[in-house]
């Protein structure tokens, strides 16, 4: 039996992670050595950009170790075809229609047409917002640390923030740059750059024109923006006073930086200047509703999608105005699409709702924070309220396998249950109640 492109490339993923895992087993990547278990997590959570860790990524791992997890973001995040298709068009090499096949389903695309032309679109928007990343923090990191460990810790957090993986090299993420305008406004631009997905960058750089962009490109960018000013507000009103997080900061412009930092760190990046330990259950409700719905499609992020969440909430309207058709900026949305839509957020839900169960058959916690850390695996997002060090074995072969979920895709999944055959007999149609 042939197995479907979706089925080899999780398999190609599963792979990079159990390499990843055993170059960190060795001990040139480790300050002390660490078990399989630990490995083997630290590899899945940079294969699948998520950023949740088991113990301090600068102080555990050597610099050969940091390079390792460094090199598995980029893998992970641009996605193994992606290269794989560089790499022969630097050889000059011919790309077969199979290799295009794998690179279709590793780009989410419906088509294997001008898939070369994306593919070296995505290598200039990376490349452009890697080194301007690099020279941004550099202005920060070089002072504070000497031209060597500061161009290495602006290398890392660039790469971590261009993938939306949350990796930091500090014990406290990025706390202690919470008031840091440069900081504060390049680590976000990147993450939420490689959030938005390199269709709608390269489109965006290319047409320029509101009118010119595919319906795609509008629905992300109205989205994310929408989607920006609720949390950022949100986490305020919600935090202001909070003594653990914004309340405890010096003033008011710190307070306003930590604001805008981690409402938009929330939905993808995973970095975080204040703890998040110390938010109240309500935020952290708001920050999991957030992490579900991840970045947006070929991007570095994870969770159902931003034009997943937009298309559910216009499907709604439509059933209310009972209409048969969904209609946005001039455009109509096929029955196609919404089915595939609902398949995967049904999908997803069953995902985190069973894997919270299993966390809680081996770790009887505070259920928040264990919600919480499963959402943030699905979304591959990397925030944590402190629990996944608590973990056992048991929990963290969830976490992983929720992780690795929310990366490949959800509908990937799908691929492995589903099985394709022709109905035999039609059978005649019936109504059922439902609501």
């Amino acid at each position: 039996m042939q197995l479907p492109p979706p089925a080899i490339l999780a398999g190609l993923y599963a792979v990079l992670i159990v390499l990843g895992g055993a170059l960190l087993m060795l001990p040139a990547a480790t300050a002390i050595p660490i078990t399989w278990s630990d490995a083997i997590f630290t590899a899945a959570s940079a294969v699948t950009v998520t950023g949740l860790v088991i113990s301090d990524t600068g102080s555990q791992f050597t610099l050969f170790g940091q390079g390792i997890i460094m090199v598995l973001i980029q893998l992970g995040g641009l996605g193994l075809m992606t290269f794989a298709v560089l790499l022969l068009s630097m050889l000059g090499l011919p790309v077969t229609i199979s290799q295009r096949i794998f690179l279709r389903e590793d780009l989410n695309q419906t088509s294997i047409s001008d898939l070369l032309v994306l593919v070296r679109g995505i290598l200039k928007t990376v490349l452009a917002c890697e080194l301007l990343g690099v020279a941004l923090l550099s202005v920060v990191f070089v002072p504070e640390f000497g031209w060597g460990e500061g161009l290495w810790q602006a290398l890392f957090h660039t790469v971590s923030a261009f993938n939306n993986a949350g990796f930091a090299l500090f014990p406290d993420s990025l706390s202690r740059y919470v008031g840091n305008p440069v900081v504060n406004l390049t680590i976000p631009a990147l993450f939420i750059f490689g959030g938005l997905g390199f269709i709608v960058v390269t489109e965006a750089y290319g047409k320029r024109r509101w009118r010119a962009f595919s319906l795609h490109t509008k629905l992300m960018v109205v989205g994310t923006l929408a989607l920006i000013v609720w949390s950022v507000l949100t986490f305020a009103a919600l935090e202001w006073t909070n003594p653990a997080t914004l309340g405890g900061l010096a003033g008011t412009g710190d307070r306003l930086w930590a604001s805008w930092f981690q409402g938009v760190t929330t939905r993808t990046a995973g970095f975080n200047t204040v703890d998040i330990g110390g938010i109240h259950d309500s935020t952290s409700m708001m920050f999991m509703s957030l992490m579900v719905i991840g970045g947006g499609s070929t991007s570095t992020a994870g969770g159902i999608k931003v034009t997943t969440f937009i298309v559910l909430l216009l499907a709604t309207v439509a059933f209310f105005r009972r209409s048969q058709q969904l209609h946005v900026f001039g455009r109509s949305i096929g029955a196609e699409e919404v089915m595939k839509v609902l398949a995967l957020t049904m999908v997803s839900l069953m995902t985190v709702l069973v894997a919270i169960f299993l966390v809680t058959l081996s770790h009887d916690g505070d259920f928040i924070d264990l919600a919480f850390e499963v959402t943030s695996a699905f979304g591959t997002v990397g925030l944590s309220r402190g629990t996944t060090g608590e973990l056992d074995g048991f929990g963290r072969a969830v976490i992983i396998a929720v992780m690795f979920v929310g990366r490949v895709g959800p509908l990937t999944l799908g691929f492995f249950l589903a099985t394709r055959s022709k109905p035999r007999v039609r059978y005649p149609a019936s109504k059922v109640y439902l609501g």
